[in-house]
């Protein structure tokens, strides 16, 4: 018989959603498996142009219970299913979605099923940064500075922005929008059988960060902050939340239907949702005022500290600073680049376009060949420019980039920001371009760095974790590099998912708290970079150039919306 306990984190990341299942005793992998959306591959309601990114909650019920009902498989014991005793589940965010009155979103109601706007808005649609500048603006006539714990910026990525964006652009949503719920507070409410929106419990992570929730506050802002911005937005408070909760708390308990359907029982106590990077952080066993690092297609910078050292302090320009958002007790602050892999992934992306556009039409080889030979090819090329830019010589003239190509995220959230390249000539060549794009979002995590050591939060070292982290010594190594600090990584490959697997030891009562099951079920790192003192001062004056380059990009960008509006003004004239 089984006598260990074990528990499972769910990991919803913006490509792919990941399930693990472990010993609770020892941290030990028992068992994961991963599930790619299907909807999202193909591409299906988004428009990158126009920076529209919308998920399909089909795509994120089939991946639950693909992975779990796989790992348990896996396991190859029928007697562990019957000891699990908690699940737990990390999401990305902000990613809000519309659902009626039964908590159902409404792309799985009638009628709804093909309208992106009544899908999960994922963090990286940036379809409101409108909306999001009207609330910033709007925010200077109020004697309370209601985004004084968002860094007193509000961002087109978060809760409000994009709940108003919605309702504004589709009166049928709008209409049948009861109201407006996070991914990582849906799934939770979802596996324990919830009937009635008004009874979600919110984490105090997505609350805090994203939607304006504060103690101060005694919840959210009044409703007069709303409606005087928008009268669409009169009386949505109260069809939310004032109460919220840390992930060291039960949701409730996995629901008869759920528990049948994943092969576990109704006993498995499912934990309060919260953040990836978040819940990362803690599975990658945060200290305090060391930096955690989630590195994927974005970065989520994670830092925390006691509530008593903080005090008053607010940092300016980050994406919030909330009681209790990581570990319950300390203060969690957040920042994060808007995008870091998804740089990487775009370069990757635009000097392959041979191979997807034309090598398919071949005349030299088969079809069959020409796809194997077109996947070898993709696979290999971030690896080998990796590889050639790691050998180029290092001068202060080399190409220089800007890692706005998803706006910027921290410091000061702009995502109307674009990326650039400068420096370029006939000899620059594919690895030069690499290296120059590696070194700017480089380059941003040292701005992040700057920021909280500006703010007088100390940052005692780093902590690397994500997919970037594991895959790619020459991008960590250069990061050390750029920052003059030691980075560790991580041992475990599923960070995010063990952050969220600890929490679900918590709530089910296999550990009193949030550190002692960090104690007990880290698997500590195994890999450290250390910056080499030679570069320090070339790399000092090129990021001098990348701000003094980042600068001048957003005083363009500026000038072209100043001129832009005026034109629009005269034609309506």
């Amino acid at each position: 018989m089984i006598k260990d306990q074990f528990v499972i984190g769910v990991d919803y990341g913006s490509d792919s959603v990941r399930s693990i299942l472990i010993n609770a005793s020892n941290g030990e992998e028992i068992a994961s498996s991963e599930f790619n959306y299907p909807r999202w591959r193909d591409g299906l309601y988004c428009n990158a142009t126009e920076n529209q990114f919308r998920q399909h909650p089909s795509d994120y019920i089939e991946g639950l219970e693909f992975t779990i009902k796989d790992c348990l498989r896996k396991a190859g014991d029928k007697n562990i299913a019957n000891a699990v005793k908690g699940l737990s589940v990390d999401t990305t965010g902000s990613t809000p979605v519309a659902v009626d009155k039964a908590g159902v979103p409404l792309a799985l109601t009638p009628g709804f099923e093909q309208n992106p706007n009544a899908m999960f808005i994922l963090w990286k649609d940036h379809t409101s940064v409108n909306e999001a500048a009207q609330i910033n603006e709007h925010a200077t006539k109020f004697d309370i500075n209601y985004l004084k714990y968002v860094g007193g910026i509000y961002s087109s990525e978060w809760f409000w922005a994009k709940l108003l964006h919605i309702l504004r652009v589709d009166e049928s949503v709008r209409k049948a929008c009861h109201s407006w719920v996070e991914h990582c507070d849906w799934i939770p409410f979802l596996l324990t059988g919830g009937t009635d929106a008004a009874e979600i419990k919110r984490g105090r992570c997505s609350a805090g960060h994203k939607a304006l929730w504060a103690e101060e506050f005694g919840g959210l802002p009044p409703d007069d902050f709303f409606s005087s911005l928008d009268p669409l937005l009169k009386g949505f408070t109260s069809k939310l939340f004032t109460e919220t909760f840390t992930s060291d708390k039960k949701a409730g308990f996995l629901s008869k239907e759920w528990a049948e359907r994943l092969g576990l029982t109704t006993e498995v106590a499912v934990g309060v949702g919260a953040f990836d990077a978040h819940m990362g952080a803690v599975g990658g066993q945060i200290e305090p005022y060391h930096l955690s690092k989630v590195m994927g297609t974005s970065t989520c910078d994670i830092l925390v500290a006691p509530a008593n050292e903080i005090g008053e302090k607010l940092v300016k320009g980050i994406c919030g600073q909330v009681n209790g958002s990581v570990i319950p007790g300390m203060i969690g602050l957040e920042a994060g680049q808007s995008a870091f892999g998804d740089t990487y992934a775009w370069f990757k992306k635009m000097i392959s376009w041979p191979l997807d556009a034309l090598l398919k039409d071949s005349k030299v080889i088969d079809a069959a060949t020409a796809e194997a030979l077109r996947d070898e090819m993709s696979d290999r090329i971030i690896p080998e420019l990796s590889i050639q830019a790691q050998l180029l010589p290092f001068d202060i003239d080399d190409e220089l980039a800007i890692d706005w190509f998803n706006g910027r995220r921290t410091p000061d959230a702009d995502q109307t920001l674009k990326g650039a390249i400068t420096g370029l000539s006939l000899g620059s060549d594919a690895p030069k371009i690499f290296r120059s794009l590696a070194e700017a979002t480089c380059f941003g995590a040292k701005s992040i760095v700057e920021r909280f050591l500006q703010e007088g939060i100390p940052v005692k070292g780093i902590i690397g974790i994500g997919g970037v982290a594991k895959k790619s010594p020459f991008v960590m190594q250069m990061m050390a590099d750029v920052l003059g600090m030691p980075i560790r990584i991580h041992q475990f490959k599923h960070t995010c998912a063990l952050g969220a697997a600890m929490f679900a030891a918590v709530v089910a009562d296999i550990y009193p708290t949030v550190e002692d099951a960090m104690k007990a079920m880290g698997k500590g790192f195994d890999v450290e970079y250390f910056p080499n003192a030679q570069l320090r001062k070339v790399y000092d004056k090129r990021y001098k150039q990348y701000n003094d380059l980042g600068a001048f990009v957003a005083r363009q960008i500026r000038l072209q919306t100043t001129i832009n509006v005026e034109q629009i003004d005269r034609i309506l004239l």
